[in-house]
């Protein structure tokens, strides 16, 4: 009487087999959570950099208050979220809000950071080439030092 089953050597075999397409398999996750991640550092500064011209063009629509002296951008991060006083209300009552919320950049390690503190900042007085934080928010950009997959720095984006 013969036994049904598997022998030593056919199970040795399937489970090299499964353990090549694993290890096949390992770099094409890594790419896929990279391009995640890129995914959400287009959308995050798509939507911070659309909230500071937003500020910039309500300051020069009048609907809320800019000083002569200043560049019209807002004086941080934390105002798009917080929302300024509408100058055009009848009450003064009503505020602006550009942000619901500040996003986090994704490619910054230090999940205890608040999300305002892991962009770097660009005031409008700073060089293209040499970005400096300053007095207001002309741009953010990311801290991170890596490559994306296209090959230019995220820094750049």
């Amino acid at each position: 009487m013969r036994q049904r089953g598997f022998t030593l050597i056919e199970l040795m075999i399937t489970v090299a087999i499964i353990g090549l397409l694993a290890l096949g398999a390992a770099p094409l996750a890594k790419v896929g959570l990279q391009r995640a991640k890129e995914t959400q550092l287009r959308s995050a500064l798509r939507e911070i950099r659309s909230a500071i011209d937003a500020y910039k063009e309500a300051g020069d629509t009048g609907r809320i208050k800019k000083e002569v002296d200043k560049s019209g951008y807002p004086p941080s991060l934390e105002v798009l979220a917080a929302g300024v006083e509408d100058i055009k209300s009848p009450d003064h009552a009503k505020m602006i809000y550009f942000l619901r919320r500040i996003p986090r950049d994704p490619l910054n390690p230090d999940g205890t950071l608040p999300p305002e503190r892991t962009w770097a900042l660009r005031s409008y007085a700073s060089p293209p080439d040499s970005p400096q934080p300053g007095d207001d928010v002309y741009d953010v950009y990311s801290q991170s030092p890596r490559v994306g997959l296209d090959g230019t720095p995220y820094r750049s984006w």
